[in-house]
């Protein structure tokens, strides 16, 4: 059997689209798996990770094994990466969508447990970015859940209101 690394199995177009399918169904699905998830890695959440690009590979090339496959695949996640970050930076709308916005966890000394349930957000994580923003309980003016899974604390002091950024 004779093997043609530069030889496409399938049209160059049929890769792409199989490529864009995948790529836009794991965007949906790390979207909805929420903040934490994506922003905070644990060995566990990297683990599934790498299962899940293990078990999609064959889902984006099928049979394609050629080196030209391979970069068809590679341009084109690169290529809808690019034009994501393009359609984010131009609608603030579409940044919501993809990114998700800040939620408030706490206000006023106080933590809202709902909110931290709800994002699956450990209070641990929370008491950990109040000790990195120097920040007591009492002190607390606003905690936010970032759109990337950080935590941000606003800390009042003396009448002002100081930002500190944490988790």
């Amino acid at each position: 059997m004779e093997v043609h690394m530069f030889e496409l199995s399938v049209p160059w177009w049929a890769l792409s689209l199989r490529v864009a399918i995948v790529y836009a169904s794991l965007l949906v699905l790390v979207r909805l798996s929420g903040k934490r998830t994506v922003g905070q890695f644990t060995p566990f959440d990297l683990l599934v990770v790498l299962l899940l690009s293990e078990a999609v590979s064959a889902g984006m090339v099928g049979e394609d094994h050629s080196v030209t496959g391979a970069l068809v695949a590679a341009v084109t996640l690169v290529a809808f990466n690019w034009l994501v970050a393009v359609a984010t930076a131009r609608s603030t709308r579409l940044q919501t969508l993809m990114e998700g916005a800040p939620v408030l966890i706490g206000r006023d000394g106080r933590l809202y447990a709902d909110a931290l349930k709800r994002n699956h957000v450990p209070r641990i994580d929370v008491e950990r970015a109040l000790r990195e923003a120097d920040c007591d309980l009492k002190d607390l003016k606003y905690a936010f859940l970032e759109a990337d899974g950080g935590i941000s604390v606003l800390k009042e002091s003396s009448g002002d209101v100081q930002q500190k950024s944490g988790v």
